[in-house]
This record gives C-alpha cells, sequence and structure tokens, in this order.
C-alpha cells in the first residue's frame, strides 16, 4: 500500500487534527508498521464514542498496516476513582470494554490489548514517570487535567497531578509513534511532543478523533462567541448520564426512545447532536441515508452526501422528528451484531450484566 492511501486511512473522519502531517508522512517513509495506541479508562458501559467511534479508527490503522496497541488503562480509571475506585470491578469493566471492540468488527487477531498492570510492574516505566514528573510544573500539570474529565479547579490530592506524568510515561513505556486518541487527550498528548526528544525518547505524531456530542442541551446555549469549544466539551457524550448517550447494547426500543429525546433544534445544523451521529456514523456506515415520512411532509427522502442532509435541514426541508426516526432505525441496525454478541458469548454477556449493575462515578 503507497503512503499516501495509508495517510488517507489514518487521517480519515472521524479524524479531526495531526500534529503534524510532516511528522506523519515522516514517520511512514521510514518505518513500515510504527505502533500507534488509544487509551481509555475502562469506567462503565461503552457507548457510541468510546465504541463506534473508537473502533473505526482501529480499524483505519489497522487496515493502514500500524501496528495498534489498544491500552485499557486500569490504573488511571483508578485514580480518577472511576467504578468507586474498585480495581477488581474496573478490570472486569476493561474485560468488557475489550469484547465490546470485537463485537463492532475490530479485529482481535491484529489489535494488541493490554492491561496497565502489564506496564506498571516495570521499574523502568516508574522511572519514565519520575522523568517526567521533573520537567512539568504544577501549573502546567494542573492545565491538563481535562484529560481526566476534571476542571483545573478539582485537583485536591497529590494523586491528581499523578495522571499526566502516567499517561505521558505510557505512551514512551509501550514505544508509541503515533497517538491516537480523542480531541480531549489533546493536552497530554502535546506534553509528549514537547519532552519527547528533550528526556531521550522521540516526538511522537498525535491523530485525534471528533469527540462525539451528548443527546441532552448543551449548559449554555447557544455557545458564547469564543467558547464554543469549551461549551461543548462540557457536552460530550458520557457514561455517567446514561439518558444522553447511545449504549452499543441499547435495545431498538432504548435507542428509539433517547434519540426522540435528544436536543435537536429546528434548522440547526451547529452542535446538533443527531446530526453529529449523522456525520460521524451514519454516512460512514452508507453512502446514502433514506428518511421514511408521510406524503402529508414531504414524502420519503434520501440523502446521498452529509453535506446534502446539512443543507436540506438548515433550509427547514427536513423536520427534527423525522431525522431523529431514522437516526434511531439507521442506529438499530448498525448496532444488531453488538446485541447478538452479547446475546450469544457467555462471557461477555456475564460481564454486561455486572456493570450494568455497578454504580457507574464519574
Amino acid at each position: 500500500m503507497d503512503i499516501e492511501t495509508r495517510i488517507e486511512l489514518i487521517c480519515r473522519p472521524p479524524t479531526e487534527e495531526v500534529l503534524t502531517f510532516d511528522s506523519l508522512r515522516c514517520l511512514l517513509e521510514t518505518e513500515e508498521h510504527p505502533v500507534a495506541y488509544n487509551g481509555w479508562e475502562p469506567s462503565g458501559l461503552v457507548h457510541l464514542g468510546t465504541g463506534v467511534i473508537c473502533a473505526y479508527k482501529m480499524k483505519d490503522f489497522v487496515e493502514a498496516g500500524i501496528r495498534f496497541k489498544a491500552y485499557l488503562s486500569t490504573w488511571h480509571a483508578w485514580l480518577n476513582n472511576k467504578l468507586g475506585g474498585d480495581l477488581p470491578l474496573i478490570r472486569r469493566a476493561a474485560d468488557l470494554f475489550r469484547h465490546s471492540w470485537i463485537a463492532l468488527g475490530v479485529p482481535e487477531d491484529k489489535i494488541e490489548f493490554i492491561y496497565s498492570d502489564e506496564l506498571y510492574n516495570d521499574l523502568n516505566y516508574w522511572a519514565k514517570v519520575v522523568k517526567i514528573a521533573k520537567n512539568l510544573t504544577i501549573a502546567r500539570t494542573r492545565r491538563t487535567l481535562e484529560i481526566a474529565g476534571r476542571k483545573e479547579t478539582d485537583a485536591k490530592y497529590v494523586s491528581d497531578f499523578l495522571y499526566t506524568p502516567m499517561q505521558v510515561a505510557d505512551i514512551f513505556q509501550l514505544e508509541v509513534k503515533i497517538c491516537q486518541l480523542g480531541m480531549d487527550q489533546r493536552k497530554a498528548n502535546v506534553v509528549a511532543i514537547e519532552l519527547g526528544e528533550k528526556l531521550g525518547f522521540w516526538k511522537p505524531v498525535c491523530v485525534h478523533h471528533h469527540l462525539l456530542q451528548g443527546l441532552e442541551k448543551p449548559a449554555v446555549w447557544p455557545p458564547p462567541e469564543g467558547m464554543e469549544k469549551e461549551v461543548i466539551a462540557s457536552a460530550k457524550m458520557s457514561k455517567s448520564k446514561p439518558e444522553t448517550c447511545v449504549f452499543i447494547y441499547d435495545s431498538p426500543e432504548e435507542i428509539q426512545r433517547k434519540i426522540s429525546r435528544a436536543f435537536c433544534p429546528e434548522k440547526a445544523v451547529r452542535f446538533n447532536p443527531v446530526l453529529d451521529i449523522c456525520k460521524y456514523i451514519v454516512f460512514r456506515e452508507k453512502d446514502s441515508f433514506f428518511i421514511e415520512r408521510p406524503a402529508k411532509f414531504g414524502g420519503n427522502v434520501e440523502f446521498q452526501s452529509f453535506e446534502e442532509l446539512e443543507k436540506a435541514y438548515r433550509e427547514g426541508k427536513l423536520h427534527p422528528q423525522d431525522l431523529k426516526n431514522a437516526v434511531a432505525w439507521e442506529l438499530a441496525k448498525i448496532l444488531e451484531p453488538v446485541r447478538r454478541y452479547f446475546d450469544t458469548h457467555k462471557e461477555a454477556k456475564r460481564l454486561l450484566n455486572e456493570i450494568k449493575q455497578a454504580k457507574i462515578t464519574r
């Protein structure tokens, strides 16, 4: 496969940013199969963002000939007091994450699943943590707390400040050349870029993907000019708000109920979570989008691109409820293999039922 095709796969949506394109090209010219990774706190059920969006990028990278490591950051979830800080339960949630991506079609034989425990028994890892911590000020570390889903004012314990040095050390311990994470992890990756060569490692390439918006109306609407990113970042899809996200295991009825209640203002195309799902999931899965509606409201309509759909919605030619009904139907079809997998796989079903009963903390 030529380099241009590999770059196209790596940069394929939902990729939103690459730091930098020149660095990516140079890496692919010098290494045939560089290592990429994404890392997650296993902290509950898997929603469309953690599941579908991340699965897309894993499959893109595998197709591009990249060695992909899926890092299940159990210790980060523990530090962040996810699932009540119950580490054995967090480890079982990590197993659920692994099953979830396999159910979504991630090739199990081409992805290396790694748990924190495998890394953290190595003293060399902790030497990297200390080396990175010695080069980070408290002020800079506080500004990176977004990666843990916290505000700068939330840090109350020393452990809160360990999060970033550990995450950056993960990159170099795992020999990662491409950091493929969500936009909310950007600040940690920039630290890795800035410190890598200085500390005797390397400067990783960072490929950040889009974060799906939660289904609820943002706390501030419309977002004040200049504050759009901050407002929407706070409204990203989150498992801690189950009614504002679609879990990949949800039944068609649950999907319909959640989407029917979703924030979807008429004629508004920016920061519209239902259109967000159309752009990054529906049109990723298919080349056209069919919407069924009564003849008195214009009859059935089919869109050949997201841009065509967006234009019709902006002009008021498509009602929010008609859009919601069609999106719910498409999601139910897309997630059908996941429901089938968890119905028939004994271990996966057991883990899902256990995590469903667990108390989600943050």
